[in-house]
């Protein structure tokens, strides 16, 4: 498995205070398996499909307790301090976590974006990252709600080297590309979101059957927030897992519309 270009989405984790009922849920609703729970890694537990890595669940850090949600890690050819770590600071973000190696899996750091979006770096080592996407079960998209689209606008770009083209229509909706392939989705967070709920990135896992997701989901009390709904790119909603954690559910066969049309900017 190739190591994936700088700036692509390549691994996604989660912190649970309770990591044996977030087992139960996504093993419910997206049929992940989980790989042993290593106390030498922080509790640090892989999820699978199909014998595949696809995401990570692990539990708090003195501190973090109550904090649940998705984080997504995008791929760096050199995360150190003198390269993706300095391009993050020069663009006006914060480093959370400043680069640590994880044995020799790889070296990671948290940032967050002027807008307050946090995100993952992940300089791969032995672990490359997602080993399935676009199958059930698996990553397959994420987008960037924030309330300061201008700043992530300005920021991506500039630190990951994508190209930005914004779809046509009413909603405030860009693109970022790398090469020929869009990579990442930035919306504006409208009225419509509650003003307590932070700048996130929303993952997406793959389906085969949407409305059948969200009830599974919604059996084992998670909470439905958006949804399901059509449009061209697949039918999707959005949901709260019971630990306050948000993610989204597609089915990519099941399309519906026409794909709206893009304009290159900056």
């Amino acid at each position: 498995m190739a190591v994936a270009p700088e700036g692509t989405p390549c691994w996604a984790d989660a912190v649970f205070d309770d990591l044996d009922a977030a087992k139960d849920f996504y093993g419910h609703v997206l049929g992940w398996t989980f790989g042993e729970t290593s106390p030498d890694e922080g509790g640090y537990t892989q999820a699978y499909v199909g014998g595949k890595a696809v995401a990570a669940v692990v539990p708090p850090m003195p501190g973090q307790e109550g904090t649940s949600q998705w984080c997504l890690y995008l791929a760096a050819r050199d995360a150190s301090a003198s390269a993706t770590a300095a391009r993050i600071r020069e663009q006006g973000g914060d480093l959370l976590m400043e680069p640590v190696r994880v044995a020799d899996h790889g070296t990671m750091c948290l940032a967050r974006d002027p807008g307050g979006v946090v995100f993952g770096v992940w300089q791969a080592g032995t672990h490359e990252g997602f080993q399935a996407t676009e199958t059930p079960g698996a990553y397959c998209w994420a987008e960037v709600h924030t309330r300061e689209p201008e700043k992530s606008d300005a920021f991506f770009p500039a630190v990951f080297g994508y190209r930005s083209k914004q779809l046509e229509g009413e909603m405030d909706f860009r693109v970022f590309d790398l090469g020929e392939r869009s990579v990442l989705g930035r919306m504006r967070m409208t009225d419509d979101f509650p003003p307590e709920v932070p700048p996130y990135i929303n993952v997406y896992f793959t389906v085969d059957d949407c409305d059948a997701a969200v009830a599974r989901a919604t059996e084992r009390g998670g909470v439905l927030r958006f949804g399901p709904t059509d449009s061209p790119f697949g039918r999707f909603a959005v949901v709260g897992d019971p630990q306050g954690a948000t993610f989204s559910v597609i089915d990519l066969t099941t399309t519906k519309g026409e794909m709206p049309g893009t304009e290159p900017v900056g």
